[in-house]
């Protein structure tokens, strides 16, 4: 490749410099154009090969060239700049025409809610970003300052699409055609002289042979391997003999405390399990029910195999150690002593999580479960009591965000979330009925909040057609938190607990509250007052059933 010497500066090539300004400008002269006079054509070679690099290769100060060269040089640079500007306006132009994440005026466009799917692809294991990926997006965007108004059409719009329908009980023989696994191994019938239910299961393994060699627990979670190598070690000692068959004792819970989160199921388990005829599965939340029965283990990694019943029972061997060992002493033994001892469970999702049902049951319901986990339960323990610990769920939704969401925490970030999940579930409510929005998976996982959750009532209801309001036990987190003794006297009442010395109570009712906000969300502070006002008007119709529905209204959170 050539270049023109006079022209240097702009390192044309031979094939362009009949374009030269400088070279073919109208005081061109050939006898001067070194290149025109084929002198001075210098090609660069290195190592016998001509490169094809820019180079210059002389530069002369004649003041007239210099200037040339140096309005070419600004003419281009004026044009860059030009044109740089444009770009950018258009670049904002459409920044502030679509809305931008805490943009100089709008927030994003929320997504509008798409069909049901049966896919087992989208589940939990799929990833936000490709979950909205099967929504359309909404045209409609809301300002940070005047958004009331616009969400309160859209709050108006699900209010008046809720009904609180009666949903239609499975009979038994359905359940049965479900689950034939789990009828086979939980009997009718449970031990007469036991208040927790529990049976004898005869045991045909060996002394070689690991009873806990595949439970799904112990292999996928290191935390609890220590609780089944002790297990192990004693499982051999509380085995019972009888006409040269082994059978091991079996248990299933007495109570559970099935929810919700971010109410303080937390702290009334670690209080409870302070009582002396209370004990608990090895593991506090088991989530056996609502997911590892189903094959999730972590909501974000999609199906695993199956946890079988067994696996299940298995967590609860210590307890049933410690039964066995009441129903086989003397005084049990001579005077048919009863066994007191109470077993619990506290998975905080056995409320409301059924969002798996999709991905197993016959969706011919338009979008409702045909089987909900209450129903299992019933068809086992139709006596089992349960207890629900509920709160404010404005308040509840926040405190769910600040321990789940994992960076850039924010009442601002808080609010879009909101605004987000409520057009998504408005967009459910326009199709489908209440049941179908809440129980429906792809939904909820595409919510950034989990509105959802704070719909007690719909739960409630549900709960309520398997189970007689006299089994199961409401209480709030606000009355807990102000008069911890007052709480607990009810939940010792309703399981039938026998009474305490001062000392062992003072234990369970003066001990510090369990699993509070952690120190770095405090700083946060509290949802800005616009949020907390939409909040109120879209959980409205739900507590005011609620209140109708226990008869109570603290449950309204008036005063909150």
């Amino acid at each position: 490749m050539r270049y023109c010497i006079n022209c240097c500066i702009h390192l044309l090539p031979n094939d362009l410099h009949r374009q030269c300004f400088r070279c073919r400008g109208p005081n061109h002269n050939n006898q001067k154009c070194p290149v025109c006079k084929e002198e001075n054509n210098i090609p660069l070679y290195t190592d016998s090969k001509q490169m094809k690099l820019l180079a210059v290769l002389e530069v002369r100060t004649d003041p007239s060239e210099s200037w040339n060269g140096f309005f070419c040089l600004r003419k281009g640079k004026l044009c860059s700049l030009i044109f740089g500007l444009i770009i950018m306006t258009l670049v904002m132009a459409s920044y502030i025409l679509t809305g931008a994440k805490h943009g100089l005026l709008l927030i994003p466009s929320p997504f509008h809610y798409g069909a049901f799917t049966s896919n087992p692809s989208l589940m939990d294991n799929e990833s936000l970003s490709d979950m909205k990926d099967h929504y359309q997006p909404s045209k409609m965007n809301i300002s940070y300052v005047k958004d009331y108004p616009s969400i309160k059409l859209i709050i108006d719009t699900i209010t008046s699409k809720i009904e609180f329908i009666t949903r239609q009980r499975p009979d038994l023989e359905e359940l049965r055609k479900q689950e034939p696994h789990m009828f086979s191994v939980i009997p009718n019938k449970f031990l007469p002289n036991s208040k927790n239910p529990c049976w004898y299961e005869e045991y045909r393994g060996n002394t070689t042979t690991d009873p806990y060699a595949t439970n799904s627990y112990a292999l996928y979670s290191k935390r609890f391997r220590t609780i089944f190598d002790y297990l192990r070690k004693v499982f051999w000692n509380h085995l019972y003999h009888y006409k040269d068959k082994h059978y091991r004792l079996r248990c299933l819970p007495h109570f559970y405390i099935i929810g919700q989160p971010k109410c303080g199921t937390t702290d009334l388990y670690d209080r409870l399990r302070l009582h002396p005829d209370v004990r608990f599965s090895a593991i506090k939340e088991p989530h056996w029910w609502t997911r590892k029965r189903f094959g999730i283990i972590r909501l974000r990694d999609g199906f695993h195999d199956r946890y079988p019943v067994e696996d299940y029972l298995d967590l609860f061997d210590l307890a049933a150690h410690q039964i066995q060992g009441v129903l086989q002493s003397e005084a049990a033994k001579e005077r048919g002593k009863m066994n007191n001892i109470i077993i619990g469970e506290a998975s905080a999702s056995t409320m409301w999580d059924n969002n798996v049902w999709i991905f197993f049951y016959d969706n011919s319901t338009e979008g409702e479960p045909p089987f909900l986990i209450q129903d299992f339960i019933h068809a086992f323990q139709p006596n089992a009591k349960l207890i629900i610990m509920l709160r404010d769920p404005v308040e509840r939704l926040y405190s769910d965000y600040l321990y789940f969401a994992s960076a850039n925490k924010s009442a601002e970030d808080f609010h879009e979330k909101v605004a987000e999940s409520l057009q998504l579930f408005e967009n459910c409510m326009l199709d489908y009925s209440l049941r179908a929005c809440v129980y429906n998976n792809t939904l909820n996982n595409a919510m950034p909040v989990r509105l959802q959750v704070g719909l007690y009532v719909v739960y409630l209801l549900d709960w309520l057609t398997v189970f007689d309001k006299d089994q199961i036990l409401v209480l709030r987190l606000e009355d807990h938190a102000s008069n911890v003794k007052y709480t607990m006297h009810m939940v010792f009442q309703f399981l039938d607990l026998g009474p305490l010395s001062e000392k062992q109570e003072a234990l369970i009712t003066k001990s510090p509250a369990s699993n509070t906000r952690r120190p770095e969300d405090r700083s946060l502070g509290p949802m800005l007052p616009t949020t907390k006002a939409i909040l109120r008007d879209f959980y409205r119709p739900f507590n005011t059933k609620l209140a109708q529905v226990l008869f109570d209204d603290a449950f309204l959170w008036k005063k909150t």
